[in-house]
């Protein structure tokens, strides 16, 4: 077992090289159309933000209307 250790780092090292491999497949293609892309996902989160906060206010505001 005078070896443990190296395939511990080995895994980590593997592991952080696969890693920047698919950050750097993610930059693949055409910029404009990954830019959308990324435009898109981005307006989809924000719309759902909205929604979530508009569904925390009315709930709030129905738990300030059930004490009153």
């Amino acid at each position: 077992m005078a070896r443990g250790n190296q395939r511990d780092l080995a895994r980590a090292k593997n592991l952080k090289k696969q890693k920047e491999a698919a950050k750097n497949a993610k930059k693949e293609g055409d910029p404009k159309k990954r830019m959308q892309s990324d435009a898109d996902i981005l307006r989809q989160k924000q719309e759902a933000a909205n929604k979530r906060k508009e569904a925390e206010a009315l709930e709030k505001l129905k738990a300030d209307r059930a004490k009153g």
